[in-house]
């Protein structure tokens, strides 16, 4: 399995439908609600064979309200 998060920017007013469009769609392991720059924090689990590149840009970034995203790729969890 690859783990890898996504921080995501939303259009002004449309966190919660993009948090739940998320939830909604069974592709994140956790959705988090986050201060800052981006407006949520997704955790994602893909098996080793799939594109994480792909995966983000045909499963997350289609999401209606997402502006712009921000993939963190992670080597070992402690």
């Amino acid at each position: 399995m690859q783990t890898f998060f996504v921080q995501i920017k939303c259009a002004l007013g449309r966190t919660y439908e993009v948090a739940n469009a998320l939830a909604e769609a069974e592709i994140a392991s956790e959705i988090y609600s986050i201060a800052g720059d981006f407006d949520i924090l997704a955790k994602f689990y893909v098996d080793k064979d799939v594109d994480i590149g792909h995966f983000v840009g045909q499963k997350v970034q289609i999401i209606p309200g997402i502006v712009d995203t921000r993939t963190i790729l992670t080597f070992k969890a402690f």
